[in-house]
């Protein structure tokens, strides 16, 4: 069932991982989707297969810390479809440090990607909705917002903040009836993750497979979320932070 029958999805970081399978299982459920992302030949891929599911698609290539491209993604957005129901906002990515290693530019660059990069997306999109009256915001932080990662300090900051965002939000939209919601994954399989060899073995000592439970997810669990937040089921809940991850001990 096309449950986002003919919506206009935009999703940030949509050339790869997450927010690939998002793109695509909107695509599925029926929606027209804009991907965004810095480079545009990764995302021209993604809009073909987009495309090839029948539905419409436009590759924006965006640079999420600055006003001026984000402005201009939304707008693009839309001038072509005339309105914009979903906003994704996953663009982000997590630099490994420790905390006495983390220059003041290092540090602003990670917050800028992964908070200013969702408030700014956030700012652009509410804009359209508060006029259209509806719409559905989803903002993806991540369990170290939630838990820490002494790891990447920086990264877990911008993801608290991403939390916090996301219900502050939702108070203050809630009278435009506009729903924001944030998802927060674990270590999820996306192909980079696993192309780094940092992802525990899915199976037992014997070869057989671990319960699911216990394996971290894949893109396409997020993007199933996803997809119950952008869709009407989701209609009554906002401000809400959703967690999606192994229950294995490495990922608690």
């Amino acid at each position: 069932m096309e449950v986002l029958k003919d919506k206009v999805a935009l999703i940030t970081g949509g050339s790869s991982g997450i927010g690939k399978s998002i793109a695509l299982t909107y695509a599925e459920a029926g929606a027209n989707v804009v991907v965004a992302s810095r480079k545009k030949e990764n995302l021209d891929k993604v809009a073909e297969e987009i495309k090839a599911l029948g539905r419409e698609s436009l590759a924006i290539a965006t640079d999420v810390k600055i006003p001026e491209q984000v402005e201009n993604m939304v707008n693009q957005t839309v001038e072509h479809f005339g309105r914009l129901d979903i906003m994704v906002n996953n663009a982000g990515r997590g630099i490994p440090t420790q905390p006495l290693e983390i220059s003041v530019k290092e540090w602003n660059h990670v917050l800028a990607l992964n908070l200013t990069g969702v408030f700014l997306g956030c700012v652009a999109a509410g804009k359209v909705m508060i006029e259209q009256k509806q719409g559905k915001i989803i903002n993806i932080a991540s369990v170290a917002g939630v838990k820490g990662d002494p790891g990447m300090i920086h990264y877990s900051a911008a993801k608290a903040g991403v939390i916090m965002l996301t219900k502050n939000l939702a108070a203050s939209w809630a009278k435009n009836n506009i729903n924001v919601n944030c998802i927060a994954p674990g270590l999820t399989a996306t192909e980079r993750i696993i192309q780094w060899g940092i992802l525990p073995s899915d199976k037992n000592e014997d070869g057989t497979l671990l319960p699911r439970l216990l394996r971290p997810p894949g893109p396409k669990n997020i993007a199933d979320l996803a997809l119950f937040l952008a869709s009407s089921a989701s209609d009554q809940i906002t401000g809400e932070l959703l967690i999606v991850r192994s229950h294995f001990s490495w990922d608690r």
